[in-house]
């Protein structure tokens, strides 16, 4: 069987098909020369002297060398403060018949729960004690407590 007499119609849309896919190929190999060229100077970014990202290379008439022993890389570590267990604070509120209470810290001014088998003798709302604070079961809680005079 012969090959079918292909019209002015077919062959004008096989043209147009035919340049579309050259056109696309064009574009995909110029992308691809793009991409591996690359815009180096578009990417690379540059740190001045406060650590600020920006555009321009630094002056090199302004450069300092750093020993590498000088230079932090962790948080340094904070100095130990000799830390005082025995504080003082206020009775604000203690009730007998149930034997807990609350004593306002004169340092921190947060309160701290007391219970009465921490303590060493009878308190009093508004007395001025001394006490330790110790972590309880639901926050900071004062052990042996006693009046201050």
């Amino acid at each position: 069987m012969g090959r079918s007499q292909e019209s002015y119609n077919k062959k004008e849309v096989r043209s147009k098909k035919e340049k579309k896919r050259k056109e696309k190929e064009k574009k995909r190999l110029e992308k691809r020369e793009k991409e591996s060229r690359g815009d180096l100077d578009n990417m690379i970014a540059y740190v001045d002297e406060m650590g600020n990202p920006t555009n321009t290379p630094p002056d090199p008439d302004q450069k300092q060398s750093v020993k590498a022993e000088d230079i932090e890389v962790s948080t340094p570590k904070q100095e130990s403060v000799p830390y005082d267990p025995v504080r003082k604070g206020v009775v604000t509120f203690f009730n007998d018949s149930k034997g807990y209470g609350f004593i306002k810290d004169a340092e921190t001014q947060e309160s701290v729960f007391v219970h009465a088998n921490n303590l060493t003798e009878e308190i009093k709302e508004g007395n001025l004690v001394s006490f330790e604070v110790v972590m309880g079961h639901k926050g900071p809680a004062a052990e042996k407590v006693k009046i201050l005079k």
